[in-house]
């Protein structure tokens, strides 16, 4: 655990040296803070004491925000050829991947923190469901570090960032939007499939503050898969070179 977590400082520190958290951060808060106060149907103009057009914005950004973020973890290791000085640090696969998608985590954890104010905010216009609020941000921890998995298997596939980000979307908006698309075109058992494989079908059912164990597993299958793909995609690539 120790390896695992100064490889997240690491990373994390990496971030902010970098200006990428800051960007990312300020960008984050921008778009959400302009749905949800300024424009289209802010909380002035729905006239409700609630988070759900916030939760809503962040559940798209967040879609977009976590490949540019994860797109060079591995993909740039593997390119600068800096991943074979780690490993013979006696470092597991494992221990490589874990401390690149806890940095990723904290750094969307650290931008959702900062959204706190808006919550304190629409709170003294109102009466807010605490569970709901509860419910959503738990929600967004949930999808967010589903799509780490997804963006640090995309980068472990290529030396290219570009190409690791692309292939993150394109595995994203499957989960994202396909899947509901084409679970609500059939009946039945192939529908109910379909509708399973939908983030979010699962996020709108955490962001209500109705936490079922379905759709935790459901986010946790997912993160696993994403953490197992990327450390075998990396070991083929130790063992190849």
């Amino acid at each position: 655990m120790e390896k695992v977590w100064i490889i997240t400082k690491r990373e994390l520190s990496s971030f902010f040296d970098s200006l990428i958290a800051y960007v990312m951060i300020i960008l984050f808060l921008g778009l959400s803070g302009t749905f949800t106060w300024l424009v289209g149907t802010n909380v002035f103009v729905s006239g409700q004491a609630s988070m759900q057009i916030f939760f809503g914005i962040a559940f798209w950004s967040l879609f977009f925000f976590i490949p540019a973020i994860t797109m060079r973890m591995i993909a740039e290791e593997n390119k600068a050829g800096t991943i074979e000085l780690l490993i013979t640090k006696a470092v597991t696969d494992s221990q490589i991947v874990w401390g690149k998608f806890l940095a990723c985590f904290l750094l969307v954890l650290i931008a959702l923190v900062c959204t706190l104010p808006y919550y304190i905010t629409i709170s003294q216009l109102g009466n807010i469901d605490d569970g709901a609020v509860i419910g959503g941000y738990f929600g967004l921890l949930l999808l967010s570090a589903s799509y780490i998995s997804i963006g640090l298997f995309s980068s472990s596939l290529t030396q290219n960032q570009i190409v690791a980000f692309l292939v993150a979307l394109s595995i994203g908006i499957f989960f994202q939007l396909l899947f509901d698309v084409i679970g609500s075109s059939f009946t039945g058992a192939m529908g109910a499939v379909f509708n399973f494989l939908s983030m979010s079908a699962h996020f709108e059912s955490i962001s209500r503050g109705v936490v079922d164990s379905r759709d935790v597993l459901f986010f946790f299958s997912i993160i696993i898969l994403g953490i197992i793909a990327s450390q075998v995609m990396l070991s083929k690539r130790n063992w190849q070179s």
